[in-house]
């Protein structure tokens, strides 16, 4: 058993059960803490500046010249959501029209196409050359998010009055992608409408469970190379795009070599600054050797012409209709300014090393201009340079609406499906492995996973590396607890903050147990001591850090950063990039507060639990996951059916239809669902606090997931150490059975032993 060091002030002031500010202001060790006007603020710039510096280093040291193409395309599939599942059989169909085409085409029209085992495309084809005209090309020319096919169209070859692109001697499929506009982003059937535009909304539905819009979209184009190099594999493919179809083409382009010459236009630009676009501009581990330039050099030496024309300009999701919530995240896009375009293609030839495949367009050339100096037709360039294209009619606009709505529900209901088909992934790869193991076996197991974990899915960060540098003073005291404000440093410029509250019959002949009390969202440490039976704060936490030490345990109530609106948020953005996470300076300060209370003459190192509500559940749930040194964990008002919350249509209190845009973590749904996450807390007790009423779930999908821990603990012979207490309340710490799980794991006879 370890002996106690308090120094003969502390000592004094635990035997006479008072603390005098005057005459212990801190604590023993530490230095005095000056008053702060907002140490969260603090908190979160810190993070935020070193979010920004995680990107400049990858920016600055780019990880892709180590990787050779197989893995750098495996690597960037992967990214995308570029799935290599692909249908036995490409088929081209004629998919139902309203519209009628040009009688000098000798085909053309709308088209259907299979991407997917149950996923099909819809855009235009131009068929077949006019007479005298053979074909030279296919062309997959992919417009805009925001632009028809039949628009493109008419903008850069005067369709449907003048078959331009027909005379060059290409066939042309314009596949259409999915659009900023709103009209169907909500699910009817549960009376559920947002303001999210369509990228976002599937974007919602599709990052958590490894997929993405623009994967999507990439996986189309995909699809139609395949049908173009069996129907016709004597004739070369190009790849152009505008804005957004810029993006698809560069990525479609760098992952197949049958692409022998591709266009980006109006979409070429470092993605260092993408967190300040819309939310589906978002890519995790973006910066790790697939930026832009990273990506361009993959094509060489094949040819690539890159042109500022046609860059989309956005202003923002627009205000919410009645009957939409507001729930889009913030973003903007504006035109890339030239030289930002030409820096970026000369850092693409320095890494690619090769001269002559890469073309820059000056800055004034026009998207009809561009496209017919790609494809060499003059007769594009000539007649269009300066002619406004000629509006499309009623019948068109009418068709293009309810053919978005058709691509919208079709990915939806693709994306939709794969919440099962995760469910079974994690079944084959994470649990049935586990069949039969004994408890040594398992923990070896988890060890693996938790570090898997850890990088792939949190994203770690380099421990702290500065002094702690333990600040404190005394901020609150009763009758029996004292209350210090702690500040420590982690990494430069950025701090862990918190109370911690010390009761005054502390025995200090014995280390004794710490309970870490983790507030929610835009929570503070106060909050979690707050007695005022009026205020919101004790509703949600019922002073449970206070309680907690007035029954005998050391707390400490840490601040996490998720406070401040969009300033915590958009740093879930930055982290990304860089393939990390919100949560990953969260694990570093937790690294921080672990390493100094394990320092202090009152704690027992082996007996710190964690204790958090809310997206503190959230915490509890992730950090003790990955920090061994947390030897319990309580959740509180957040377990669940996790993935199933975050991309279910049909749950109403799903994140689909809510502004906490930071929360989707990229392909949790293969990897790590909540039941997946308790076991690499396992074999250390773990429990669930379900309050009946409480709005973030519902008991039978808390109760599904937690069946899963329930027959973990089982199997292992470690059941007493796992329960759920259901009670008869909302969103709240009901502290009744938790308190006694506590009281059971940390201070009985048999906790105590060593």
């Amino acid at each position: 058993m370890k002996t106690t060091h308090l120094t003969a002030a502390l000592l004094a002031t635990l035997a006479g059960h008072i603390v005098s500010g005057a005459e212990l202001p801190n604590l023993p060790g530490t230095t005095p803490l000056e008053p702060h006007g907002d140490f969260s603020a603090e908190m979160v710039a810190g993070i935020d500046r070193l979010a920004m510096k995680e990107i400049e280093a990858a920016v600055t040291n780019p990880r892709s010249t180590k990787m050779g193409l197989s893995e750098w395309r495996s690597k960037y599939r992967m990214l995308l959501g570029v799935a290599d599942l692909k249908p036995n059989s490409i088929t081209l169909s004629e998919a139902p029209s309203r519209v009628s085409v040009d009688d000098s085409f000798r085909m053309s029209g709308q088209v259907r196409w299979t991407v997917l085992e149950n996923l099909d495309w819809d855009g235009l084809l131009i068929g077949g050359p006019s007479k005298g005209h053979p074909h030279s090309a296919n062309l997959i020319l992919i417009p805009d998010a925001d632009v028809t096919p039949e628009q493109v169209l008419a903008h850069v070859a005067g369709f449907p009055d003048s078959p331009y692109l027909e005379m060059s001697g290409c066939r042309v499929l314009v596949p259409t992608l999915l659009n900023r506009s709103n009209d169907v982003s909500g699910y009817p059937p549960i009376g559920k409408a947002t303001n999210v535009t369509h990228r976002e909304w599937i974007f919602r539905q599709a990052f958590e469970l490894g997929r993405h819009p623009l994967g999507y979209e990439v996986q189309a184009v995909l699809a139609a190379i395949d049908w173009f190099s069996e129907q016709h594999p004597e004739l070369p493919i190009y790849v152009a795009g505008f804005g957004e179809g810029g993006r698809v083409a560069l990525a479609a382009a760098a992952l197949d070599d049958r692409v022998s010459k591709t266009m980006v236009s109006g979409a070429f630009t470092p993605r260092s600054t993408a967190w300040k676009e819309p939310l589906d501009r978002t890519f995790f581990n973006l910066l790790s050797g697939f930026d832009d330039a990273e990506v361009a050099a993959r094509i060489a030496p094949r040819y690539l012409w890159i042109a500022q024309a046609g860059t989309p300009i956005f202003k923002g999701a627009p205000e919410a209709k009645p009957g939409q919530r507001s729930a889009a995240a913030p973003g903007e896009l504006a035109v890339i300014p030239f030289e930002t375009v030409e820096a970026e293609a000369q850092r693409a030839r320095t890494l690619a090393g090769e001269r002559g495949w890469l073309t820059v367009l000056p800055a004034d050339v026009v998207a009809a201009e561009a496209l017919s100096r790609f494809i060499g037709n003059s007769n594009i360039r000539e007649t269009h340079r300066n002619k406004p294209p000629k509006p499309l009619s009623t019948e068109y606009t009418n068709f293009a609406t309810e053919r978005q709505a058709r691509l919208v529900h079709a990915v939806q209901d693709f994306t939709q499906k794969q919440i099962v088909t995760t469910e079974r992934e994690r079944d084959e790869t994470f649990w049935k492995p586990l069949k039969g193991m004994d408890l040594p076996a398992f923990e070896k197991r988890m060890a693996t996973e938790r570090e898997r974990f850890g990088n792939d899915v949190i994203g770690r960060l380099p421990d702290p590396d500065v002094p702690m540098n333990p600040r404190s003073r005394l901020v609150r005291e009763t009758e029996t607890v004292a209350i210090y404000e702690v500040v420590l440093d982690v990494w430069d410029g950025v701090i862990a903050w918190g109370w911690l509250a010390l009761p005054k019959d502390l025995d200090q002949s014995k280390p004794n147990p710490v309970v870490v009390c983790q507030h929610g969202l835009e929570g503070l440490p106060e909050q979690c001591f707050e007695t005022d039976e009026t205020t919101k704060a004790w509703r949600a936490y019922k002073a449970f850090a206070l309680r907690l030490a007035e029954e005998g345990f050391v707390t400490f109530a840490p601040h996490n950063p998720y406070r401040g609106g969009d300033a915590f948020r958009v740093l879930q953005r930055k982290f990304n990039l860089t393939g990390r996470t919100l949560f990953s300076p969260i694990i570093g300060q937790h690294q921080r507060i672990l390493e100094w209370l394990k320092t202090q003459p009152f704690v027992d190192p082996e007996r710190i639990a964690f204790y958090g509500l809310s997206y503190g559940g959230k915490s509890a749930m992730r950090i003790p996951a990955i920090l061994t040194d947390y030897c319990l964990s309580i959740c509180s008002g957040d377990f669940n059916e996790w993935v199933r919350k975050c991309v279910s249509l049909d749950m109403p209190m799903s994140y689909l239809y809510t502004h906490e845009y930071e929360i989707w973590e990229w392909d949790l749904g293969r990897t790590f669902n909540y039941a997946e996450m308790a076991a690499l807390i396992a074999p250390r007790p773990f429990m669930v606090e379900r309050g009946h009423d409480d709005g973030v779930g519902l008991d039978e999908w808390v109760n599904y997931e937690y069946a899963k821990v329930r027959r973990l603990y089982n199997k292992l012979g470690i059941g007493d150490r796992t329960t759920i207490e259901h009670f008869d309340g909302p969103h709240t710490i009901h502290g009744v059975g938790t308190f006694e799980f506590l009281h059971h794991h940390l201070t009985t006879p048999k906790a105590l032993e060593r």
